[in-house]
């Protein structure tokens, strides 16, 4: 089945400053790569991306580290209902929420992260849906015309569908934006764009 997303590219402006902020905020590896591309761009991007940890400790951990590097806090770490999380903005424009669903700490804090997920903003979930179904992608868990949470097996990399405004909402940001999303998806999925302008490509081989 194309259930895996190996990697994602963040477009950003400067290659060098980019990498050097994500190893010290996040220290993702090769699950990111960066490309200089200067694409129009203004306002929400459509996506977020999501740094799922085991313990509060941990969110704080890398939101200090991210904000040290440069990183915009747009939602504070504060707990909710559903756990402790927080938001931010990298410099090169990308968001990510960092968050557990447990409320207590169990161990000294680290930057380890257990998963990570994409989340797409759709200007229609069902008609992604289907483009996603359609190409061997299954689904996971689907509420309606809302949300949809794909089943990515052992992907490195989790992926969902949200609502654009809604996706917009969580994130706190504006819901309104346009030109590039200045992100690819490396998968299994090849080269492909779905209904809401998302770039995929093949994974690269190394020789």
């Amino acid at each position: 089945m194309n259930t895996t997303i190996d990697s994602l590219t963040l477009d950003v402006p400067d290659v060098d400053a980019a990498r050097s902020f994500y190893a010290q905020a996040f220290d993702l590896g090769d699950r990111l790569h960066f490309r200089t591309a200067d694409a129009e761009t203004s306002g929400f991007r459509g996506y977020t991306l999501s740094l799922v940890v085991s313990q509060p400790a941990n969110v704080h951990a890398l939101v200090d580290a991210a904000v040290a590097g440069g990183a915009t806090v747009i939602k504070p770490v504060s707990k909710s209902l559903w756990g402790v999380g927080g938001t931010i903005q990298a410099p090169d424009g990308a968001i990510w929420k960092v968050a557990t669903s447990t409320k207590k700490d169990t161990a000294p804090p680290s930057r380890a992260v257990d998963e990570i997920i994409l989340l797409l903003g759709a200007d229609d979930v069902v008609a992604s849906k289907t483009f996603y179904a359609d190409r061997g992608i299954p689904v996971g868990k689907s509420f309606g015309r809302s949300y949809v949470q794909f089943e990515t097996g052992a992907s490195p990399i989790g992926l969902g569908l949200y609502r654009h405004v809604s996706l917009a909402k969580d994130a706190g940001v504006p819901a309104e934006g346009s030109g590039s999303h200045r992100l690819t998806v490396n998968g299994v999925l090849g080269a492909a764009v779905d209904p809401d302008g998302f770039v995929w490509a093949p994974v690269a081989v190394s020789a």
